[in-house]
């Protein structure tokens, strides 16, 4: 599985994520706000708080995280 090393949050529900590998770029989440568990990203700087997990996942405090082979 790729390992995320950075993650930053974008405007308009974009990541842009570098890999160990050196691969880098940025993705584009906007068909996932407001949609079941992602509805919490439209809160007022929910999404900006995004982390890498301790299993090396796009994570955020609400408990929301995405795998980084999906990424």
């Amino acid at each position: 599985m790729p390992k995320l090393v950075d993650i930053k949050p974008l405007p308009n529900y974009r990541l842009w994520l570098r890999y160990e590998d050196g691969i880098e770029g940025e993705v584009d989440l906007s068909d996932l706000a407001g949609r079941g568990v992602f509805a919490a990203w439209q809160e007022p700087g929910a999404f900006d708080r995004v982390s890498i997990g301790t299993g090396g996942e796009a994570a955020w405090v609400s408990g929301t995280d995405l795998c980084p082979d999906m990424l």
